[in-house]
């Protein structure tokens, strides 16, 4: 009896999911992934769903103006669609964009609200539980939600307190 090879798993057949597929081959982080998709679901849905292939640059560069004008998108969240629609185009589809001639958003970065220390002290008062205790770290060591998830036992001093 002859030895076969097993088949070889099935290429997706559907866009999003060929693109979902060159980026974990890619091994982009899982949020970049997300958020790439995200953005360029918006552009297809933008551009009448019509399949990337047979759009280019000027409807990449409608697409950035509108995000600007708008949707009013601040600067770096017009950067991170540049880049996932780039990514798409360059890596994935291997199509040259050239150069690009959208308008530029306007708008600044918004600064956070912050709360007063006896702000803060009021809503970590109102807690109990996990929820306190992740919270109270969060202000007290200055962590972000994901690190004080991701936190340890191990990584805990205890000596110093």
């Amino acid at each position: 009896m002859e030895d076969v090879a097993p088949p070889l798993p099935a290429q997706p057949k559907r866009f999003m999911d060929r693109l979902r597929a060159f980026m974990r081959a890619r091994h982009l982080a899982y949020r970049t992934e997300k958020t790439y998709c995200l953005w360029i679901r918006d552009f297809i849905r933008f551009s009448g769903r019509r399949h990337p292939e047979s759009m280019g640059p000027k409807d990449v560069d409608t697409w950035l103006s509108y995000l600007a004008n708008e949707r009013n998108v601040s600067i770096n969240t017009q950067k991170t669609a540049l880049n996932a629609v780039v990514f798409m185009y360059q890596q994935f589809l291997q199509i040259e964009l050239g150069s690009l001639q959208f308008q530029k958003t306007s708008c600044g970065r918004k600064l956070p609200a912050v709360f007063t220390h006896d702000e803060a002290m009021a809503v970590l008062n109102n807690m109990r539980g996990v929820h306190y205790m992740l919270s109270a770290l969060m202000y007290g060591a200055g962590l972000r939600v994901m690190e004080a998830v991701r936190l340890r036992v191990q990584d805990i001093d205890f000596s110093e307190g």
